[in-house]
């Protein structure tokens, strides 16, 4: 089995994003080892061309049977299992790039919603067991996190497709000046994202 883990880079507003060392950490991650998968880690750069250029081909060189992304969501204060991705896109943000999307959708014409094909239960369960604070999330936002994960639900449900496509909004991580307001320490979201992706290995290899 192939797993895909992605992460984004900074962004502005956000000079530290702790997804890009999650997902290098659990690409190594010796409990994740013992589960007998062929682990990736990907950071994205935040932004609209990346995640245009690099998904299709991660996919097309990996194809991974789980795919399971990671996002910093920096006001909320608990992880985030995202149920579904909206066809919305902020016009006013700029990416990492400087680019500002001309429409407001991501697919003219297109359902407002995406279905995430993802065990959300079992993901949501599985952060609590590791000790955080987390909820299911029917809002993705507008920025890029809801942009990709609009994309890798497009790719899931297509044929041959990854059998689990999730996407987890994490908060910020006790660091630097964010030591005493952040919520969680690294170490904390190691292991909530360790249980994560564990849950999503057994969602995938569960026949539905």
């Amino acid at each position: 089995m192939n797993i895909l883990l992605t992460g984004f880079g900074p962004f502005p507003g956000a000079p530290f994003n702790p997804t890009g060392r999650l997902v290098e950490k659990l690409a190594r991650s010796r409990h994740l080892a013992a589960s007998g998968v062929r682990r990736t880690s990907h950071v994205f750069r935040t932004s609209y061309e990346a995640v245009d250029h690099e998904l299709p081909a991660l996919l097309a060189r990996i194809k991974p049977d789980v795919l399971v992304m990671f996002g910093l969501a920096g006001r909320t204060r608990h992880v985030r299992i995202e149920t579904r991705a909206r066809n919305a896109i902020s016009r006013v943000v700029p990416d990492a790039a400087g680019r500002r999307p001309h429409a407001g959708t991501i697919v003219v014409g297109a359902s407002a919603t995406r279905a995430m094909r993802a065990p959300a239960q079992r993901l949501l369960k599985a952060a609590r067991s590791a000790g955080v604070k987390a909820a299911l999330s029917h809002d993705a936002g507008r920025y890029l996190c809801n942009y990709l994960c609009w994309r890798a639900s497009e790719a899931a449900w297509r044929p041959n497709g990854p059998k689990v496509a999730a996407f987890v909004h994490v908060p910020k991580v006790r660091a630097g000046r964010d030591a005493r307001r952040a919520p969680l320490t690294f170490d904390q979201l190691l292991r909530a994202g360790e249980a994560i992706v564990l849950a999503a290995i057994v969602g995938a290899r569960t026949p539905r």
